[in-house]
């Protein structure tokens, strides 16, 4: 579903986190089928026999049940953190950015441009070396958000920054462009 944008405000930058975050998914989906394998063949060979001579009724089922938990963590845990990844969009409109998360049971933060008042990057040494990083926003008393994982966090900092710049500041000056400061009578 597409967000709703407002008359005059366009998209300029669309992204998901890093795809780092599915390092540790894909690291489990090669050692779970290793471990199942190593697993039953050490059952084959009569290793639970070796730990001890009661377990003659748990040689039958015990292969399957290792095949079987075998697949449910082979599917769940690298599925989950996948659809966790693909369900999160960060978009970057020229009046605000918004952070979408999930799939069935989503969240939403609308961050407006206008209200921001300092924007910083921090990156780790790993985000550094893959170009991608934290975005903080300060909204002064309205508080702060933080926008995770973002890659390319310069280009994404840069174009932020030219859409803040390119805002209307009418609400700040008035038609000779001084500040409108209440005037005392």
């Amino acid at each position: 579903m597409r967000s709703r944008l407002a008359p005059g405000e366009q998209v300029i930058v669309q992204s998901r986190p890093q795809a780092r975050a599915l390092t540790g998914p894909a690291v489990v989906f090669i050692l779970i089928p290793a471990v199942v394998g190593f697993t039953l063949a050490w059952l084959r060979r009569g290793g639970l026999e070796r730990l001890s001579s009661q377990t003659a009724a748990w040689q039958q089922p015990l292969p399957s049940a290792v095949v079987v938990l075998g697949i449910a963590g082979l599917v769940l845990y690298p599925t989950r953190m996948f659809l966790r990844w693909a369900g999160t969009r960060y978009t970057l409109t020229s009046r605000r950015i918004i952070v979408r998360r999930g799939w069935l049971r989503q969240s939403r933060q609308d961050i407006p441009l206008g209200a921001v008042r300092n924007l910083g990057t921090r990156q780790s040494w790993l985000q550094r070396i893959l170009r991608s990083g934290n975005i903080t926003l300060d909204m002064g008393y309205e508080g702060s958000a933080s926008v995770k994982d973002v890659p390319e966090v310069a280009r994404f900092r840069d174009f932020a920054l030219d859409a803040i710049n390119e805002l209307p500041h009418t609400a700040l000056t008035g038609p000779e462009g001084d500040w409108n400061y209440p005037q005392d009578a």
